[in-house]
């Protein structure tokens, strides 16, 4: 099978398409023809050799990618919920054998049935994502129905979705962004929109219960703001686990009385049947900026590390009519 993969970490160039055999599903593994992959920053970061934490798990050669949409060819012997021929959609394993491959094997307990209402290709830019945010909202934050919610870096692939799942599950939504994107904000549902860089952002949002910073810059500064807008109680969740809190946030959320979290993503398979179900019913839009094929994974790469993409980018593997 066709695979892309790397043998040593640095720029889009280490990006190598290679034919490798297919993957062997494990006992509690399905096997995935993968029709669709989608592309994040974690793909580039890990590309870049990973943040320190992590380097030691990275095994050489890897192939990479953690979004994957596509039908279920071959089951475990203990691999439950599923039949061959399903559509899927989820998250391979980390670090380990990734979608950026015609197949892929994954624990199936990370993937469900994809929303119906999707093709491959937008089914593909969900699952990371998706889960990342639902993970933050409602693993860590425990956001509930009338609640408030600041997103932090709510345009991009996690707080867009953020947005639209907070909005869903009844909760009054305000999100930053750059100004170029305070519309689409509004466009997603979000309550309020507000200029990062040119307004007093944290000051505006008022009082907070929940905070979620999806942006990915890593700046303990900006947290500190939004740990002001918490009220006392309130909870702060980080998706950048990668970026320990400072001493200016460790007390200005004890000053607020508040609770402060790095969320990892966890891929649970009933979280993905929520979110199809809310794709499903229409509550949630999947944006798909760029589709590449698979040969031109390099360009995607220099695409997502613009940190300019509005939606998310895919990398088209199987066209959805290619027979088996």
């Amino acid at each position: 099978m066709k695979a892309v993969r790397i043998h040593a970490f640095g720029g889009p160039d280490v990006l190598q398409l290679e034919d490798i055999a297919r993957p062997v599903p494990a006992a509690n593994e399905i096997l995935v023809r993968v029709h669709a992959s989608g592309v994040n920053p974690v793909d580039w970061v890990i590309r870049e050799g990973g943040p320190e934490p992590m380097r030691a798990y990275l095994t050489l050669p890897m192939t990479l990618g953690w979004d994957a949409a596509g039908t279920v060819e071959a089951l475990g012997s203990a691999a439950t919920g599923f039949q061959v021929g399903d559509a899927v959609y989820g998250v391979p394993n980390f670090p380990g054998n990734g979608s950026y491959a015609e197949y892929c094997a994954a624990k199936a307990s990370q993937f469900a049935r994809k929303p119906a209402s999707l093709g491959f290709v937008e089914a593909a830019g969900v699952p990371l994502a998706g889960l990342t945010a639902w993970t933050g909202l409602f693993g860590h934050g425990q956001l509930r129905p009338g609640q408030r919610v600041l997103i932090q870096g709510a345009s991009g692939g996690v707080g867009s979705f953020a947005v639209q799942f907070a909005k869903a599950k009844g909760a009054y939504v305000i999100g930053t962004a750059s100004a170029g994107n305070l519309d689409y904000l509004r466009q997603l549902g979000a309550d309020e929109a507000l200029d990062y860089r040119n307004q007093p952002w944290a000051a505006l949002a008022g009082s907070v219960d929940v905070v979620l910073e999806a942006s990915p810059l890593r700046d303990n500064a900006a947290r500190a703001q939004a740990v002001g807008a918490l009220k006392a109680g309130g909870v702060f969740v980080s998706v950048n686990t990668d970026f320990p809190f400072d001493e200016a946030v460790m007390g200005a959320l004890a000053r607020q009385q508040a609770t402060g979290t790095l969320a990892a993503n966890e891929p649970r398979r009933d979280w993905l049947e929520e979110i199809a179900q809310l794709i499903d019913a229409g509550r949630v839009k999947v944006l798909v900026s760029k589709v590449y094929p698979l040969a031109e994974v390099a360009a995607a790469h220099r695409e997502s590390q613009t940190w300019h993409v509005r939606g998310k980018l895919v990398l088209e593997i199987h066209k959805d009519d290619e027979p088996a």
